[in-house]
């Protein structure tokens, strides 16, 4: 597996030298879209900060081409923990990393197994851990794809040369995914509607069924099995998306992650000096045991970065520096506590 190069400063682009050559291209405007998100989003939470912690920036490149601006806050007076990251690959991947990104049409191949897939990779991602217990964490992530069929020789042609087709189960594709959601401590439904409603505003733009589709998608993704539960409130997700054509969709993703700072900054503002207990504290470190528990076991970026040789500290950032396992530990009935949870196990419709 290839290994990431630091380097002491980010590139223009990182894309290729044929591709950087085409600014109108799908792959070359969706990088200046995330390229330009990570710096906005990390000015509004330093601006929140109020000049205390900063983001560290690291920059680095992969020998196969592409690579990524990790930018993390640690240890601020507003946010224990925040991240905000952009990466744009190339690689090549094992089949079962083509299944845990493409589940449905690796199903969809049949008994066909497909080889090693080269592919193409862009994204924004970012997990907000506040040091409050009533202001949220937060995460989003907007991200676009492409699949390249592996090829193999196949008989030769009426004319005797020899041509390169697709090799079974793994066609040529292309798609967007992402998302934006909501993990609370305690729920303050001000707060929660206020997230949902930029959301919904966001997908009322396209197609009045984006909102609840992806609402319901985001409630089913973020479910931790073994628990029983959600891993917060949620928000929207989506992934595989190319049912409509690529402008419209590019447009979609732009405008969704442009939404992630009214959505999100309103709210931290309101909730990052509310007095808080010990106790406040100690369940918010529960919670953030769950959100450990599903990017391990089930998200689907972790998977893919693991299998693929990803940079390791980029892929692991989005875990809080700090959570908590207390043995069978259950809220009593009626507490606030216990109305998170029910809301985790029973999701509501918020708008």
């Amino acid at each position: 597996m290839e290994r990431e190069t630091a380097e002491p400063t980010a590139t223009a682009t990182f894309l290729r030298g044929e591709e950087e050559a085409s600014p109108d291209s799908a792959r070359a405007r969706f990088e200046r879209v995330i390229r330009r998100v990570q710096a906005e989003v990390c000015a509004a939470l330093e601006a929140v900060e109020g000049g205390g912690a900063r983001f560290r920036e690291d920059a680095w490149t992969r020998p196969g081409g592409g690579g990524g601006i990790s930018r993390v806050l640690q240890g601020g007076r507003v946010f224990e923990k925040a991240a905000v990251n952009v990466s744009v690959v190339y690689g090549v991947m094992p089949p079962e990393a083509y299944r845990a990104a493409r589940p449905d049409a690796a199903a969809a191949a049949g008994g066909e197994k497909a080889g090693p897939v080269p592919f193409f990779a862009a994204g924004v991602s970012s997990v907000i851990h506040p040091m409050n217990p009533f202001a949220p964490t937060m995460h989003f992530n907007y991200r676009y794809f492409e699949t390249e069929a592996p090829k193999t020789i196949s008989e030769t042609m009426e004319d005797d040369a020899p041509f390169s087709a697709d090799a079974p189960g793994a066609p040529r594709q292309w798609w967007f995914g992402g998302g934006t959601d909501l993990t609370p401590s305690y729920i303050i439904e001000e707060d929660v509607k206020h997230f949902h409603s930029v959301q919904k505003q966001v997908c009322d733009k396209f197609d009045p069924t984006f909102y609840p589709r992806f609402k319901k998608w985001c409630d089913e993704y973020f479910y931790i099995k073994h628990r029983g539960e959600r891993r917060g409130v949620g928000g929207i997700f989506f992934d595989d998306l190319n049912d409509y054509d690529q402008e419209t969709l590019l447009h979609f993703a732009t405008e969704c992650a442009d939404s992630v700072l009214p959505a999100y900054i309103p709210i931290v503002e309101r909730r990052k000096d509310t007095p808080f207990t010990e106790e406040h504290k100690a369940w918010q470190q529960l919670r953030r045991g769950r959100y450990v528990e599903f990017n391990l076991v089930y998200d689907r970026g972790t998977t893919f970065g693991l299998k693929t040789g990803g940079r390791i500290e980029s892929i692991l950032v989005s875990l809080p520096l700090t959570a908590r396992w207390e043995y069978d530990h259950k809220p009593e009935v009626g507490t606030e506590e216990w109305k998170l949870l029910d809301t985790c196990v029973n999701p509501k419709e918020w708008v």
